[in-house]
């Protein structure tokens, strides 16, 4: 059995980032998401270390098969509030899944900051990236055409990595 994660790094909670990885994660997974974690939920938890509930939410993120990781892009690069999150795994074994770096951005200056920015450290902590990260523009956040020559490209792997037996995938 697939397990989804989405995880959101948007200082704002619901928000359009949330709307877009959930989106991607659909369409990759094939279904709603296992879990989804709105990182601006948590508030100070993130950054009380002995947090039974963070640790939990990163040992499930750890376990998924396939996991979207989405922020707006702040600065070029994406937001402290993930950084937060993701410094609590252990660098390359913390992720054992696909791991998919999304942002969204004002205008396409930022287009490469997926690949420059969160793919290192997301393949850094053991995730696998399926392809290029996807920058998607705040303005499209809600169009699938803005997603399609991604998905095009990047589903084939997802599909066939996700259809291994389970004994090769763990």
């Amino acid at each position: 059995m697939t397990r989804t994660a989405v995880v959101v790094g948007n200082p704002k909670p619901a928000s359009r980032t949330l709307r877009a990885a959930t989106y991607v994660a659909r369409e990759l997974g094939g279904g709603d998401p296992d879990l989804v974690v709105d990182l601006a939920t948590l508030g100070p938890a993130l950054l009380d270390w002995s947090s039974a509930v963070v640790a939990d939410l990163v040992e499930q993120v750890g376990r998924a098969d396939l996991v979207v990781v989405a922020s707006p892009t702040y600065k070029g690069t994406y937001t402290g509030l993930l950084k937060l999150f993701l410094d609590r795994f252990a660098g390359g074994t913390g992720l054992r899944g696909l791991a998919v770096p999304l942002l969204l951005g004002a205008g396409p200056a930022h287009a490469l900051a997926p690949e420059l920015t969160l793919r290192p450290v997301l393949t850094e902590l053991g995730g696998t990236v399926p392809g290029r990260g996807l920058f998607v523009l705040d303005s499209a956040h809600d169009d699938p055409a803005a997603y399609a020559d991604w998905l095009t490209a990047t589903r084939p792997y997802v599909a066939s990595w996700l259809a291994r037996p389970v004994e090769a995938a763990r």
